[in-house]
């Protein structure tokens, strides 16, 4: 989709989309040729952003500064009309001196669900960018156009867009560059109806699986959440730190800086009870990598407090940090209506306008999704309150990013492209992603399953379960042309080679499984163990019995507000699947688990009783289609787990790099968690060699390359993630027992060998000392390769000052 869409932006205008509108503007110039304004430098494309950026500046009274620094999206109602089309009379009364954003076109009324207020369709959805820039660029007075924003989490959140595996799937693939080609895939979808920012990626750190929102992460190391944000961003904007989009591009956001990621009591939007050393070391690396190494345009400040100080305040975090030491240049945005909460939630300011004057001193440069924050700026500055400089600074980084962005050039739509989402090669790419995100957890000889040559006696499988004929997507989900259920995806690939039955087993969840839905009630437990019965009935003259358990996206979500819950006090099964799961065992048949979730499967019953277990996540539009290729040898799971799999709520935290004193042991149960970080099995066997270093010893500022022989020493193709871990032996302050600083998948054929060489960067061997200062300390370090991070092959390598 790239190539075609590069050739046709290429013309300067998007004809096929302007053909929507009874009026044609050419360019940006065009539109503005009535205004006094229209001979004026910011209009130049010659000239350099900064100077564009300066001239326009200039010329705006305060009231259209403030304007630029807010957004609308639950009030849209407001400038809508009829049918909620785009209303240019409505928007000049709400809004006299035009508007910097309009949240989520692809949605009609902001938060509701699409299941209740469909989202626009591809032609609605750009009629109405249209019609929102024309107002903007013809009717205010300097015709600064809008900044659409769209989500983009795990796929464009819209109608007809391609829906990929949920982020702790991606970070499953354990493959960056596949991470960069679904985000260039995203960017074209989301550019052509004239969209030009995203709210992603993701990259908190998650290390509490109470907390519902771990599905939206990448997981629970620094190291690879860094390393899938870089790739994501590099796929949105480009590689390399240019921020001017060129075709095809979107401007990411980076989101949530920082510590949302271990909420007290697992809750959303609870405190950090982070220290300053554990933000460093665990917290910040995957920010401080984002911004060093790609374009980003935009850091969202997380909704939690660190140490009373909630983010949105947090000038430390947002100047001293963020801008100071890593150098960022863009804009700071409010994560949505987290600005009021610092009234409403953390009551450090009494109203509305005291919490906009403290944000915007603290380094906030833009309220999302309204204004209700920022919207009493220009008397704020009238009272003394905020600058005019501190003002001038946060209006002139977001003008900034619209110059970048080109939308005083062609903000234009593509109507053409945006008919091609969710095409055939959409469709392939969300089909590869499932496939490589798929984790064997277990296998007891069971899979892949077999089946017969024609006219051979049929076998019979049970496929069970209450995620067997739903493809879940998970939160922040769009809406692909079409899904693939693992029911279908099972019937398609099998045919007429076995009898497939079907029960649904039990229900989780009553209603429509909507992420939106405020309401959760559990299943009713006697309907529940009514559906077991029949479920037995079902299944009891079946040969295998192909069980699907999990979560639903209700039983574990974002929890955004009081009366929208998401977090878990268990970690446990809900809706007495553990029920189902103990009639299917007792039928005495193999009973393989496919778990479809959200978070990791702490279920030790299935995982100690069942004979073979496929973790799969929210797999995206063609889960079934790759669950069915996995569960039949069609492709051979690679993929490892991104987090620690805790046992039970009382092994919490437990994240693989802790620190030498931890993980002594308890009374009555394990201490080890039920599968490490970095596991993950294949259907062929791997044999990962001893490593050799480059050097044996290097200079402090110095990296080292490992290098290691692989073999498939089994009967079957298969993918290895070849991982390396660091211990420091010896240091100053204490460290952890290992870290990730390197790791590759790569496919082998039976039989074959390769010697794989993985790079440790310098900055793998820093640390912050008692000074809180970065530094290499010389002396031993100890470097680890294996398949996860407990099995292990070690090397020793010295660092001298």
């Amino acid at each position: 989709m790239r190539r075609i869409k590069r050739t046709a932006l290429a013309m300067g205008v998007c004809l096929a989309a302007l053909q929507l509108t009874s009026v044609t503007p050419a360019t940006a110039q065009e539109v503005a040729v009535e205004r006094a304004m229209k001979d004026a430098p910011y209009w130049d494309s010659s000239l350099p952003v900064a100077q564009r950026v300066e001239d326009l500046l200039a010329r705006m009274t305060l009231e259209e500064k403030v304007a630029q620094i807010i957004t609308i999206w639950d009030s849209k109602g407001e400038i809508q009309g009829q049918g909620d089309d785009f209303d240019p009379a409505k928007a000049s009364r709400r809004f006299p001196n035009g508007i910097g954003q309009i949240a989520r076109p692809s949605d009609r009324l902001g938060p509701s669900s699409p299941r209740e207020v469909p989202r626009r369709n591809i032609e609605d959805s750009i009629q109405y960018v249209i019609d929102a820039q024309k107002w903007a660029m013809e009717e205010t007075r300097l015709g600064i156009p809008v900044l659409f924003h769209e989500e983009s989490l795990h796929g464009f959140a819209a109608k007809d867009a391609t829906a990929f595996p949920q982020s702790i799937g991606l970070a499953s693939t354990w493959n960056p560059d596949l991470i960069r080609e679904i985000n260039d895939l995203i960017a074209g979808e989301v550019r052509a109806r004239g969209v030009h920012l995203v709210l992603s990626p993701v990259v908190d750190v998650a290390r509490d699986p109470r907390w519902g929102r771990i599905e939206e992460t990448f997981g629970e190391d620094p190291y690879l959440v860094g390393e899938m944000g870089v790739a994501s961003v590099e796929g949105l904007t480009g590689i390399g730190t240019d921020r001017k989009l060129r075709d095809g591009q979107v401007m990411a956001t980076l989101k949530h800086m920082t510590g949302h990621g271990q909420p007290e009591s697992g809750t959303n939007v609870g405190p950090a009870q982070i220290s300053e050393r554990t933000l460093r070391e665990m917290f910040f690396p995957p920010f401080e990598q984002v911004v060093t190494r790609t374009a980003i345009d935009a850091v969202m400040a997380s909704y939690n407090e660190i140490d009373g100080i909630p983010s949105h305040s947090n000038s430390w975090l947002l100047n001293d940090v963020l801008r100071g030491e890593w150098g960022y240049q863009g804009a700071v945005v409010s994560d949505y209506y987290a600005i009021e909460d610092m009234a409403r939630l953390h009551k450090i300011v009494p109203d509305y306008k005291a919490a906009g004057e403290l944000a915007l001193t603290s380094g906030v440069d833009v309220d999302l999704p309204e204004g209700d924050g920022f919207e009493n700026l220009a008397a704020s500055v009238r009272e003394g309150k905020v600058s005019m400089e501190q003002l001038d600074t946060a209006v002139r980084r977001f003008l900034t990013m619209k110059f970048n962005a080109g939308l005083f050039d062609n903000p234009w739509p593509d109507l053409a492209l945006a008919q091609q989402s969710n095409g055939p090669e959409g469709v392939a790419l969300a089909r590869k992603a499932a496939a490589q995100s798929l984790v064997l957890l277990k296998n007891d000889g069971v899979l892949p399953l077999a089946l017969p040559d024609a006219g051979a006696v049929k076998p019979t499988i049970a496929v069970i379960g209450p995620n067997a004929d739903v493809a879940r997507l998970g939160g922040y989900y769009g809406e692909p042309r079409a899904s693939v259920t693992p029911l279908e995806g099972i019937r398609a690939l099998v045919g007429d080679r076995a009898n497939i039955v079907h029960s649904l087993g039990v229900e989780i969840t009553k209603g429509d499984d909507d992420w939106w839905d405020d309401e959760v009630e559990l299943g009713d437990p006697e309907e529940n163990r009514r559906r077991i019965a029949e479920a037995v009935e079902v299944a009891k003259d079946a040969d295998t019995v192909l069980l699907f358990i999990g979560d639903t996206e209700k039983t574990s979500r974002e929890g955004w507000a009081p009366g929208h819950l998401g977090d878990r006090t268990s970690l446990d099964l809900v809706g007495e699947q553990d029920e189902l799961f103990q009639a299917m065992k007792a039928l005495g048949k193999p009973v393989v688990a496919v778990l479809v979730n959200g978070r990791p499967p702490s279920y030790t019953e299935v995982a100690e009783q069942a004979d073979a277990i496929l973790e799969t996540w929210y797999a995206g539009e063609q889960q079934g289609t790759a669950i069915a290729d996995a569960l039949f040898g069609r492709i051979n799971p690679g993929g490892k787990m991104p987090v620690t799999t805790a046992r039970n709520v009382g092994q919490l935290p437990n994240f693989y790099n802790y620190k030498p004193s931890a993980r002594r042991g308890y009374l009555f149960d394990e201490v080890t968690p039920l599968y490490p970080f970095g596991y993950g099995l294949s259907y062929t066997s791997f044999d990962i060699g001893a490593p050799v270093l480059s050097a044996k010893s290097i200079a402090a500022g110095e990296g080292v390359t490992v290098r290691v022989p692989v073999s498939n020493t089994g009967d079957m193709m298969g993918d290895e993630v070849v991982q390396v871990y660091l211990r420091d032996d010896i240091s100053s302050v204490t460290r952890p027992v290992k870290e990730l600083v390197g790791f590759q998948r790569i496919t082998l054929q039976p039989g074959e060998t390769r010697q794989v060489d993985i790079a440790i960067e310098p900055r793998a061997f820093m640390m912050w000392d008692r000074d809180m200062e970065r530094v290499v300390e010389p002396g031993d370090f100890t470097i680890m390769v294996g398949p996860n991070s407990e099995d292990l092959k070690e090397v020793t390598l010295t660092v001298r000052p």
